[in-house]
């Protein structure tokens, strides 16, 4: 009678995921909690527009690293046209931290045709230099156009003026993803689109 129950406990931790939630078969985590250099905690990886308003959201353990789920966050981007139309899936330009900077990612972004400014990592960058001809060119790199990426840091800071979303109350993930969906619902409201 045990083998049982452990087969349907393992069947439920893999069915009702919610679409924006990263679910890692490997590691067996659920509920988007994981251990991070505070303890117990949930991550948050979204997209912003320029108004610092979230675009796209993925909820992941404390430990997820970030690279791991740009695909995720890309894939949960749906702007609307105004009037008839497909929604917009592709933004113009992506604008990202060092976490980031990889072959794939930046293979996947020319790939849809979306330019990039990600910095390199100075170990990446040692590597490239240490194999000399063979470790390719430097990614191109705009300064200027970095300073936008505040955009983003900017928007966390608005999901976290909302106190459940800054400390999670919510026990289980969905009703966690339903608070941080309120509260970026709230920040659209109070810039809307012009």
């Amino acid at each position: 009678m045990l083998p049982a129950r452990r087969a349907r406990r393992r069947s439920w931790l893999t069915q009702g995921a919610s679409r924006n939630t990263f679910h890692d078969q490997d590691t067996g985590v659920r509920e988007a909690l994981g251990r991070s250099r505070g303890g117990l905690t949930t991550k948050v990886h979204l997209a912003a527009d320029r108004r610092c308003r979230p675009v796209a959201r993925v909820l992941t353990a404390g430990q997820r690293n970030d690279a791991v789920v740009f695909e995720a966050v890309m894939a949960g981007i749906r702007i609307h046209r105004p009037g008839r139309g497909r929604p917009r899936t592709r933004p113009g330009h992506v604008v990202a931290d060092k976490a980031y900077s990889s072959r794939a990612i930046r293979a996947s972004l020319r790939r849809r045709g979306i330019t990039a400014t990600i910095p390199e990592p100075a170990d990446q960058q040692a590597n490239r230099t240490r194999k000399g001809s063979r470790g390719g060119r430097p990614p191109t790199f705009d300064p200027v156009r970095y300073q936008q990426r505040n955009v983003v840091e900017r928007c966390v800071n608005k999901l976290k003026t909302f106190r459940a979303v800054a400390s999670r109350y919510d026990k289980r993930e969905y009703m966690y993803a339903g608070t941080v969906d309120i509260a970026s619902i709230r920040i659209w409201l109070r810039a809307p689109v012009t």
